[in-house]
């Protein structure tokens, strides 16, 4: 189980990240949105260690991840929304040096990584050059790389940025299958429909605070609107988007 206490981050004067509680435990898949500028970024940060909180708890197991980062890390896997990657290498290479890194065993390890780039359909391409790759082609080394180690907890940050609808299907089918394996998983994106089908419980961040924590079915029950589109709208949204959508027509016809 993944506890967060009352974290909060500060920079220089602006409180980004203010007072934020919640629970994700095993085989959930656990939905973090909120707009642009909300502290969603932020705060996986802090969860995966990268940076450390101005106040607050972040607990694995119990465990104060800042105490044990680098048993915690041995433990995590993490897609980050804006990866940098080694484009002089190829996808063999970029997660045989992952799984090196993270201490695998050779001959395991070539051989899971073989099996991975087979399933996401890279196995022909897995000696060129990263540079070479699409952006859905490194995605999916990417989400290869977060896999590698079988790790207990999983933080997904817009995980289906580039993949076409064939790896899209794929992907979602696969937080499905970890969840149902046991993982504890994370899952942020600016994607509703996607967090809608995929999430068993979200929480909606609005200038840095919670401002909501159920199930998708309770939040709709509760609130009388008939998808997670509309309660994101009602909660953060204070713009009339389509008053704004017609706004932009007219301008274009200047």
């Amino acid at each position: 189980m993944l506890e967060v206490r009352r974290l909060t981050k500060v920079f220089s004067i602006r409180e980004v990240v203010s007072e934020v509680s919640f629970k994700a435990y095993s085989g959930q898949v656990l939905g973090y949105l909120g707009p642009n500028g909300a502290g969603k970024s932020t705060t996986v940060k802090m969860l995966t260690g990268l940076i450390e909180p101005t106040r607050g708890d972040v607990l694995f197991e119990g465990r104060d991840i800042f105490r044990n980062l680098i048993e915690y890390k041995r433990r995590i896997g993490y897609l980050p929304e804006s990866p940098d990657l080694y484009g002089y290498l190829s996808a063999f290479e970029y997660l045989q040096l992952v799984g090196r890194l993270r201490g695998l065993p050779a001959k395991p390890l070539e051989a899971k990584i073989n099996e991975l780039l087979r399933l996401f359909s890279l196995f022909q391409q897995r000696r060129s050059a990263i540079a070479s790759y699409s952006k859905g082609m490194r995605q999916k080394v990417l989400i290869s790389a977060a896999l590698l180690h079988n790790p207990d907890l999983l933080i997904f940050d817009e995980p289906l940025s580039g993949l076409d609808v064939t790896s899209a299907l794929v992907f979602k089918n696969l937080v499905q299958a970890l969840a149902k394996d046991g993982k504890t998983i994370i899952y942020s994106s600016h994607v509703l429909e996607v967090v809608e089908k995929l999430c068993s419980r979200v929480i909606i961040l609005h200038e840095g605070r919670v401002v909501a924590d159920d199930s998708v079915s309770n939040l709709r029950n509760l609130m009388s609107l008939p998808s997670l589109e509309r309660i994101f709208t009602q909660l953060v949204v204070p713009e009339d988007t389509e008053a704004i959508a017609r706004q932009v027509v007219e301008v274009m016809k200047y």
